[in-house]
């Protein structure tokens, strides 16, 4: 199964899940499976006007999407986990000052690169779905206490047996959770990009102005 599709099938168990959870009543906000329901049903609700204007103004359609994204998804550190040892604290702190501030440059451009590929991704694959019947399961009591959690989806299509995705999801500085990698069956996404990243290093002698290029011309205009 190509990325491409793995990423179809993302969009699709992402952004389509409608099913309700409780909360904990310590929790001080909302907790993983909220934020998994709360965007799903915005983004639905974009996907359901997009029919109209989609076609004519698709930009349109991705700003919107971003619009509800963007606050869920953390693009950032995403990027940085697929950067890599080279965005590692060692190697950062093996750099001059000079390197640093490059370094700090290159993973928000990298960090715009990978937020604008995802999300066109997301949605092209979440306009081709048809209909599917998703589950969620609900919290655990000990997920107000923690900073990770993996949030386990089951999406039936004409399959027989339903794909199974794993959001894994990991609070902020501020307590926020934010949804920082998946895995699709047992394909891990953050690692299949990261893979892509070390391979063009190596390719580019780790010019990683070059390797930002390359992968904008790849990942967005594909």
């Amino acid at each position: 199964m190509s990325v491409v599709k793995h990423i179809g099938i993302l969009a699709a168990g992402w952004l389509l899940s409608v099913s309700a959870f409780g909360q904990p009543e310590e929790a001080p906000g909302p907790n993983a499976h909220d934020i998994v329901r709360d965007a799903s049903e915005q983004v639905m609700q974009v996907v359901e006007a997009a029919h109209d204007y989609v076609d004519d103004d698709p930009q349109r359609y991705y700003d919107a999407v971003h619009e509800v994204l963007d606050p869920v998804i953390d693009f950032r550190g995403f990027a940085r986990s697929v950067m890599g040892p080279y965005a590692s604290r060692e190697y950062y702190q093996s750099l001059d000052e000079a390197g640093r501030v490059e370094l700090r440059a290159q993973l928000e451009r990298f960090t715009s690169v990978m937020r604008v590929g995802l999300v066109r991704t997301y949605g092209k694959g979440l306009l081709a779905f048809s209909g599917s019947r998703i589950e969620v399961g609900g919290p655990t009591a000990e997920e107000a206490a923690m900073s990770r959690v993996a949030v386990r989806q089951l999406i039936y299509s004409d399959e027989v047996q339903p794909y199974v995705l794993t959001y894994q999801m990991g609070k902020n500085k501020a307590g926020e959770w934010k949804l920082r990698n998946v895995i699709i069956e047992t394909v891990n996404l953050g690692e299949i990009y990261r893979n892509q990243f070390q391979a063009a290093a190596r390719e580019h002698d780790g010019d990683l102005n070059a390797v930002i290029d390359s992968w904008s011309s790849v990942e967005i205009e594909s």
